[in-house]
């Protein structure tokens, strides 16, 4: 009996040592690989801040030439105005003008200002004798850190939006400049690394501190650029694949437990958890209002979609939209998005005549040959006319300009009113809405925000509403949250529209609808009344 019961032990209990063994090596694989694959992210992100920093710098420099060329009198009206109109032209440059001996004289926001006297000294010196200025007080714009660069008795400002596009949800990065002639280094913009110097300084991945550091530097310019993350983050982020090599290789074995594990890992990547969302349309379209700022009535909707993954986590649109483009089936979130619209507000268009629906289209759209067809195909289908279902383009994807051009020419050619979406976040130029001939522009909400700070950013919104009103462009603001960024624009001679939480968040099309139904009742009630 108790030989029978040892060798009925001995099974279990190899099997519970085997088990353990392997979960073992489960975790230890598990750890090696997903620090790996952060390391790999890693080395990307760096190689995306250093082109896009060395892309920054040139056109600075290049532009810093161009004003020490200025023909017009030193800070006159006529060269502010020309600072202005040579900033506003560019991507990556929010300002410019003149300095001398620490003191700025003028530039294209400030004019000339009052606090000329104030001297600032530079924080870094290249050998060209180019000066880098950080966060000069007249210049500072909310929490943004502001780069200042000096040749001459010229400078000019990077815009320190474009460092929005760079961020990223558990990554982080900083710029490192050398000081000339005294060798010093120091942080230029970024986040501060806890690290030693020559990690932020040569070339190379390196595992120092319980993080992960990658430096990738400029052949160009006396910088270089270290993405980084914690060990500890990376294992948090990556959890729940740590988990499944656990279990699969405690299941079956350290080799085995690998292969299960890529299979696991390949069911529930994304981008195919996002095609069965597709193909069983579980893709939601939800509706936030646009109204007039004029009356406050609603007069049209922009139609955004919404993911909710097989872990029951929303998955923002900004990610999920970017992985469909990458894998090329970001059409089918389209005409996903465009058969939802119509079937939600099919009654509604014919109800309301001129009422419109806005639906946000990604670049590989514009150059899909499927994507006219698949439009005009969907609006006969349901007896709805072009111009009911409008048609916004993020003004970064009007980069490919020809492409941009042909696209929207067709759609406005079959009567679809077309927007630049997030205008004024780096492209914006009145020869480049002219070329394009669009029918209107979104205000992007980080000047929305300034309204009422104090900040610098305010100044160019008036620059922005009169370049519409010249070329005749319907303006939509974006993110109005107070009456008091509500009441700014409503100021304004030209009808602007809005959409905000101040009028209401996005809804699914039952809601919507009531909301709709609810403003109807108020407005016949108040004309009863008077």
């Amino acid at each position: 009996m108790r030989i029978h019961a040892k060798r009925g032990v001995i099974p279990i209990a190899a099997a519970v040592f085997a088990a353990g063994l392997g979960m073992l090596a489960g975790y230890v694989l598990g750890r090696a690989l997903v620090l790996r694959h952060a390391e790999y992210k890693l080395d990307g992100y760096a190689i995306r801040i250093r082109r896009e920093a060395e892309t920054a710098a040139t056109v600075a420099r290049a532009t810093l030439a161009t004003v020490n060329s200025s023909t017009y009198p030193y800070c006159s009206e006529a060269e502010i105005a020309w600072f202005r109109r040579l900033i506003y032209e560019s991507e990556y440059l929010k300002d410019g003008g003149h300095m001398r001996d620490g003191r700025i004289g003028c530039s294209g926001t400030l004019g000339r200002p009052t606090t000329s006297d104030a001297e600032y000294r530079p924080a870094f010196t290249a050998k060209d004798g180019t000066r880098l200025y950080l966060n000069l007080p007249p210049l500072l714009m909310e929490s943004q850190t502001v780069v200042s660069i000096q040749k001459g008795d010229s400078f000019v400002v990077y815009s320190p939006f474009n460092l929005n596009d760079l961020g990223s949800e558990s990554m982080h990065f900083t710029v490192t400049e050398t000081d000339n002639p005294s060798g010093r280094t120091g942080r230029l913009v970024g986040e501060l690394a806890s690290a030693d110097t020559w990690i932020l300084t040569r070339e190379g991945n390196v595992r120092a501190g319980n993080s992960l550091y990658v430096t990738r530097c400029s052949t160009i310019y006396p910088s270089c650029m270290t993405a980084f993350i914690s060990e500890a983050e990376v294992l948090r982020t990556n959890r729940g694949d740590l988990r499944a090599y656990i279990g699969l290789c405690g299941a079956f074995g350290a080799l085995f437990g690998v292969a299960c594990s890529l299979i696991y890992r390949r069911r529930r990547s994304m981008d195919q958890q996002l095609r069965r969302a597709i193909r069983k349309d579980r893709l939601r379209v939800v509706y936030q209002p646009i109204v007039d700022l004029g009356n406050r009535r609603i007069v049209g909707a922009e139609a955004l979609v919404r993911w909710t993954d097989d872990d029951g986590i929303a998955v923002g649109p900004d990610v999920f939209v970017k992985v469909a483009e990458e894998r090329g089936f970001v059409g089918e979130i389209t005409g996903l998005m465009v058969r939802h619209v119509l079937d939600e507000c099919g009654p509604l268009f014919k109800a309301r005549l001129g009422f419109r629906v806005n639906v946000n289209i990604a670049a590989a759209d514009l150059s899909d040959p499927k994507f006219l067809p698949m439009l005009d195909e969907a609006l006969v289908r349901d007896g709805v006319a072009a111009e009911s279902l409008g048609i916004e383009i993020t003004e970064s994807y009007t980069a490919r300009m020809q492409v941009a051009k042909d696209a929207i020419l067709r759609l406005r050619e079959r009567g679809h009113k077309v927007h630049i979406d997030d205008f004024g976040t780096g492209y914006s130029s009145l020869a480049y809405l002219h070329d394009l001939s669009v029918d209107g522009i979104k205000i992007d909400r980080a000047f929305t925000k300034a309204i009422g700070t104090g900040s610098v950013t305010v100044s160019i919104i008036p620059q922005i509403l009169s370049m519409a009103a010249a070329l005749k462009l319907q303006v939509t603001v974006e993110g109005i949250e107070t009456v008091e960024q509500a009441d700014y624009f409503a100021a304004s001679e030209e009808t602007i529209l809005a959409q905000g939480w101040l009028f209401g968040r996005p809804v699914p099309a039952a809601a919507f609808h009531q909301m709709l139904a609810e403003e109807e009742l108020k407005a016949g009630a108040e004309l009863v009344t008077s």
